[in-house]
């Protein structure tokens, strides 16, 4: 079994003080015990990973329009 391993890359983003307080009031009694955690979630839900989803089929008449026009052999 392969496991599917998720890339991050980390940047500091700064939230007034005044939210940051409101967000750790809003997830007391929640999943959520840091703040990151659930701005995170916010920001995934918007952009969401979008990986064209293909079936085999698919996939090899892609390949072979690939083949054709000599992007790959």
């Amino acid at each position: 079994m392969s496991e599917k391993k998720e890339t991050f890359r980390s940047i500091v983003v700064k939230l007034p003080v005044e939210v940051i307080e409101r967000i750790q009031k809003d997830i007391e009694g929640t999943s959520f015990t840091e703040v990151e955690g659930f701005v995170a979630s916010l920001v995934l839900q918007k952009y969401p990973e979008r990986k064209p989803v293909y079936t085999e089929e698919e996939e090899e008449i892609i390949k072979k329009r690939l083949r054709k026009l000599g992007y790959i052999e």
